[in-house]
């Protein structure tokens, strides 16, 4: 998610500098100067260091912007909606069918695809590229839509139609010859939703600060909401990151610091605290130390029970992205999407075992955890988040391993880490070995009392975002680090130095999603926020849309726009790259987020475009019509 809008969280009041305060303030001054020439001067040395990798060309012919209710790509290329929220997931004897009305009840939206489509993998069936699962994420929930009479009065059922439209779908598909289609029913087919168990995993399992009267032990969470990306590891299973869980919670009128250092407000957006005591602050303390993490889902095992696995910390968490060193040990990037939050990574103590989801059930429950700091030299250092040593002590507010975990953010703030522009997707590049984030945007930097520029977020009001990238020293385990940008996103016809941005192609801003393909291209989504779009510095980029990057060249063309106000989401390839899964989430966003539900087709009514109808997230795959590679 890439809101930049006034209530996304921003509860990073540390003191520890972005970066050395020299340089800092040399940036300022330049930034001062308001001309191409300062900035540029400035990010020269980066721009110049966009070639790295291999690199495949581009070979499509790149689509314009556009700002039509419909979803474009480029001539020789098709797209199909494949499954759309509400459509039944596909488990036997429970196949409700949506109702354009909204008039589903919770127990069929149990059933059926959630809201939002965001992160989306596939995973092929005995190695096939034409039958497989598809494991997805449902975000958040628009409750303008999601009922017939919209979000006002919420209550007790709305909350539950709400929560089971969250969480998480696994459905089959298979590739008919023609065309793509969902397998119904399915032996896998499985929905996630806020009553499904899942297993509390690595260090903070049974700690004190899980603990809830529900569940006494600490052992086990009900549900897992607010799930952004998502990715497919080594050993086939499918992570998802739980993301702005914060927004969830409320009914406390006195937060102590804690609370406030992790976004929690008096009354949550969402208004669950008044239906569902576990979301009440005041009634249930400890139920948001249950959230903020990664959780790890075997898609091919419908009996299995999901973990959120601690040892890889809380946080408002984007995903987690999986490299392996060269004896086998895990190694897992993560960033935390909120302003002036940090990069991750942790590193197991143990190495993969042959034998898939089972022979790893604990891989990611032991290791350690670090965060990321960026030097002006371009080069880095990983800080461990180790209890008892530097600052994580008990004289600190840090009892034990546990603790440091839940509290990773406090524990990131005492270490130095660096104080980011909304991490959101990572990917590795397995042939290179450099790793990439989309750092989205963040209109905050350089505000009077917020973090300045620096070297890693080189832009004040950074309404466009840009991608950086950096790579270990020895292996994916180093302790340091050599980091660049790829590229500063903009439209280089904006008045303003800092929205300009330094792209070799077609202009874009806000990037989000991010993953390579099998052919080595580098794809980059987008996620405008409804209230920037179309207008000022986005006047010409129009909607969001989905790119490809030859890393060895820096060029970047664009292959496909999104429906009105939707955001381009979710990279999913088949093995032989013939194949791409998207996400298309949220068309017709509404600039407060939710939308009016006598008007639900103010903005679009993708992708049925039926009249009195409600525009749906849906699941788009790509393919070339002559049968051929994806981008090539």
């Amino acid at each position: 998610m890439s809101k930049d809008f006034s209530t996304m969280e921003d509860s990073n009041r540390s003191a520890n500098p972005s970066i050395h305060d020299v340089l800092r303030a040399s940036r300022r001054e330049a930034l001062k100067i308001g001309t191409l020439a300062g900035l540029g001067a400035l990010l020269q040395p980066l721009a110049a260091c966009a070639s790295v990798g291999q690199g495949q060309g581009l070979g499509f012919t790149a689509v314009p912007t556009d700002a039509g209710d419909r979803l474009v790509v480029p001539p020789g290329y098709v797209a199909q909606v494949l499954a759309a929220w509400g459509d039944p997931v596909g488990i036997a004897g429970q196949m409700p069918a949506f109702r354009m009305d909204a008039s589903n009840s919770a127990q069929d939206q149990a059933a059926q695809l959630g809201m939002h489509h965001d992160g989306v993998a596939f995973f092929p069936l005995e190695g096939s590229s034409t039958h497989g699962l598809i494991a997805l994420n449902h975000e958040y929930t628009d409750d303008g839509l999601l009922h017939p009479d919209g979000f006002v009065p919420m209550t007790p059922a709305k909350v539950r139609k709400s929560q089971n439209a969250h969480g998480l779908s696994v459905y089959e598909v298979l590739f008919n010859g023609q065309q793509w289609e969902v397998v119904r029913p399915s032996r896998y087919a499985r929905r996630f939703t806020m009553d499904t168990p899942f297993a509390i995993g690595g260090p903070a399992a049974g700690h004190p600060l899980m603990r809830t009267a529900a569940d006494p032990a600490g052992r086990i969470a009900l549900g897992t909401l607010n799930n952004c990306a998502s990715s497919r590891t080594p050993w086939g299973t499918y992570l998802s990151g739980e993301e702005n869980w914060a927004f969830y919670f409320g009914g406390s009128k006195t937060l102590d610091a804690h609370q406030q250092r992790w976004g929690l407000r008096e009354k949550g957006f969402y208004a669950w605290e008044n239906h569902d005591p576990r979301f009440n602050l005041g009634q249930t303390p400890n139920e948001p130390h249950r959230f903020g993490w990664v959780v790890e889902v075997d898609p091919m095992d419908p009996d299995s029970t999901p973990v959120k696995r601690t040892a890889l910390g809380r946080a408002a968490h984007e995903g987690a992205w999986v490299a392996l060193t060269r004896d086998q040990r895990a190694v897992v990037y993560s960033g935390e999407d909120a302003r002036f939050e940090y990069i991750y990574k942790f590193v197991s103590r143990d190495r993969m075992q042959p034998g898939g989801a089972k022979a790893n059930r604990e891989l990611l429950d032991h290791g350690t955890l670090y965060v990321a700091r960026f030097d002006a030299n371009g080069r880095g250092t990983w800080l461990p988040l180790v209890h008892g040593q530097g600052p994580l002590t008990a004289a600190n507010g840090f009892a034990d391993q546990g603790e440091v975990l839940i509290k990773a953010r406090q524990a990131s703030d005492l270490l130095g880490g660096t104080k980011m522009d909304r991490p959101e997707w990572l990917t590795i590049d397995t042939t290179s070995r450099w790793v990439y984030c989309t750092l989205t945007n963040n209109s905050q930097r350089g505000e009077a009392g917020k973090p300045g520029v620096d070297a890693a977020n080189p832009r004040a009001n950074n309404s466009m975002g840009q991608i950086i990238r950096w790579r270990e020293d020895g292996d994916h385990d180093g302790q340091h680090f050599e980091w660049n940008h790829l590229l500063l996103a903009g439209d280089p016809a904006n008045a303003r130095t800092e929205a300009r941005g330094n792209v070799r192609g077609d202009i874009f801003g806000c990037p989000d999603g991010l993953g390579f393909g099998p052919n080595g291209l580098l794809w980059i989504q987008t996620d405008a926020h409804a209230s920037q779009m179309y207008k000022g510095e986005f006047e010409r980029i129009g909607n969001n849309q989905m790119l490809a990057c030859d890393t060895a060249t820096g060029e970047v063309r664009r292959f496909l726009t999104g429906p009105k106000n939707c955001e381009v989401t979710g990279i999913a390839f088949t093995p032989d790259g013939k194949s791409l899964f998207i996400s298309i989430q949220h068309p017709g966003e509404t600039p407060s987020d939710r939308s009016d539900p006598k008007d639900p087709q103010k903005f679009s009514s993708w992708p049925d475009h039926q009249p009195n109808g409600r525009p749906r997230s849906a699941t788009v795959v790509i393919r070339k019509r002559d049968g051929g590679v994806i981008g090539s």
